[in-house]
């Protein structure tokens, strides 16, 4: 079960902070800044019901997490940088700095970047097609035998 020695409101915020997939590194040192509070990583853990260490954690903050983690994806589409024109204008606005300052390897790596996301390399959608962008072709070690290719004895 999770430490009963931190405030309700240090739980609260360790609970949705780890239902926004924030590491419990990174919720370790925010509860530092924030609260100035200490709580260790591995401590961290006991409050993500979706970890062997927060198998335990209370029905309240396990529903806490839950309804923070579905809103929380729901939303990403709020955040600026989860669209490609956003992050195309700010690989833009960082290759003409590097220009500008000389940074020629720099610059060419944001354009080299900026290509890849204009090509879709970062997203899930794969298309495979065949000769001329038609279907592919499937055969089987028996199409092979029964029907061999022309040429071939």
């Amino acid at each position: 079960m999770a430490n009963p020695k931190y405030s309700d409101e240090v739980k609260t915020y360790v609970v949705q902070a780890l239902a926004c997939f924030d590491s419990p590194a990174v919720v370790a040192k925010a509860v530092k800044a924030e609260f100035d509070v200490v709580i260790s990583p591995q401590a961290v853990e006991a409050y993500d019901p979706t970890k062997r260490a927060g198998r335990k954690l209370s029905q309240r903050f396990r529903l806490l997490f839950e309804e923070t983690r579905k809103t929380f994806l729901e939303e990403t589409a709020n955040i600026a940088i989860s669209h490609r024109a956003v992050r195309l204008r700010a690989l833009q606005r960082m290759a003409e700095k590097a220009e500008t300052q000389g940074n020629m390897v720099l610059a060419a790596n944001l354009l080299e970047q900026a290509a890849k996301e204009v090509g879709d390399s970062y997203t899930n959608r794969r298309q495979i097609s065949g000769p001329d962008g038609g279907p592919v072709e499937v055969r089987t070690l028996a199409d092979f035998y029964s029907n061999p290719q022309p040429g071939t004895s």
